[in-house]
């Protein structure tokens, strides 16, 4: 009798450990059902929120007066681009801007009507300082944007006369925390008229903003300026004028890599049309040095190793065959590696 009931008493005891596998198991269903993945959010929507952070990025550059947080907004505006839509660019002109606001009615003409149109668009800022003006640099960075996306939808000629407008409020502004975004301003603007073929009419405009900014010692906008005049100049083989203008002006020292790399290239091409390969080797190198590691510069970079090449050849010598094998290079410079070996019916 006494074994009977330990064994009765081991039964109970699995019986109530086989309850508890059974609870544990319910709880563990309920927490998978808890943790179910959450609905994707609107890509729209998301874009306008990054555009929300860097609003604030600007606006926290113009009161603390430090370039870090206005340069970390340009460095993003690559990003940024490639996500811009009619819908996200009148979402936040219409946020942004106060009501009675011209420009604002200007910059959403260069916007075409959406699909759907949207019965009311919610402000994107606070309710206490809504009735008032945009900061001048937010301002330009909105109007940047809207001409970012005239630029990439092909609207070149749109994209003249918005960038047009970019510059008269550039121009008609004195503030130093303005500068960095003036300088991807002017930047765009010349990129808008050596699309439509109209480089040689903001000639003038540039050599007048080039001696403003080495007044002011805007390095960054100096750096800019001096690339795009001597860009402007080399696009109509104007080799003499590129020359003295190299000869009369100093790059900053403490200007951006990649300007950096733009102006040592277009030296390098001077050179090499005024015979001089030695100096016009050492520029490309450097040129090259100075290019970003990244595939975003894969363009650029075959360029320069293009005219690398040649004036190596011209100099004598024969270039590294490793150079031809990499991925980023080995179709585009295939032709100059049959110009290496002597085949010059290929090339």
């Amino acid at each position: 009798m006494a074994k009977q009931t330990i064994k009765d008493k081991d039964k109970g005891k699995d019986k109530d450990v086989e309850m508890k596998d059974d609870s544990t198991s319910k709880s563990q269903d309920a927490d998978k059902e808890t943790t179910e993945p959450e609905p994707k959010r609107d890509p729209d929507l998301l874009t306008v929120d990054d555009i929300k952070d860097h609003v604030k990025h600007v606006e926290k550059g113009v009161q603390t007066k430090e370039p870090r947080f206005i340069s970390r907004v340009i460095r993003a505006l690559v990003s940024t681009r490639r996500r811009l839509n009619c819908n996200v660019l009148r979402r936040v002109i219409s946020g942004f801007f106060p009501q009675a606001s011209d420009l604002k009615d200007i910059l959403l003409g260069f916007i075409e009507e959406p699909m759907e149109v949207e019965s009311s668009v919610l402000p994107l800022r606070p309710k206490s300082v809504r009735s008032h003006p945009l900061l001048p640099e937010l301002e330009c960075f909105l109007h940047l944007l809207v001409l970012l996306y005239l630029i990439d939808g092909k609207k070149y000629s749109q994209a003249v006369v918005c960038s047009d407008l970019l510059m008269e409020k550039i121009v008609a502004q004195n503030r130093r925390t303005l500068d960095a975004l003036a300088a991807k301003c002017y930047f765009y603007h010349s990129r808008a008229y050596e699309l439509t073929g109209q480089l040689s009419k903001i000639r003038s405009f540039l050599h007048a903003r080039l001696r403003r900014a080495t007044l002011r010692h805007d390095d960054a906008g100096v750096s800019v300026l001096l690339n795009l005049l001597l860009r402007n100049y080399l696009h109509y083989n104007l080799f003499d004028q590129a020359d003295k203008l190299v000869s009369k002006s100093t790059f900053p020292e403490n200007g951006n890599n990649n300007e950096w790399a733009r102006f040592l290239y277009y030296l390098g091409r001077i050179k090499a049309t005024q015979l001089e390969y030695s100096e016009a080797h050492k520029n490309l190198l450097q040129a090259i040095r100075k290019a970003p590691t990244t595939n975003a510069a894969a363009g650029f970079k075959q360029s320069v190793h293009k005219l690398a090449i040649t004036v190596e050849l011209l100099l004598g010598d024969i270039p590294d065959r490793a150079l031809f094998r990499q991925a980023m290079f080995r179709k585009t410079l295939m032709p100059y590696f049959q110009l290496t070996q002597g085949n010059l019916r290929s090339y």
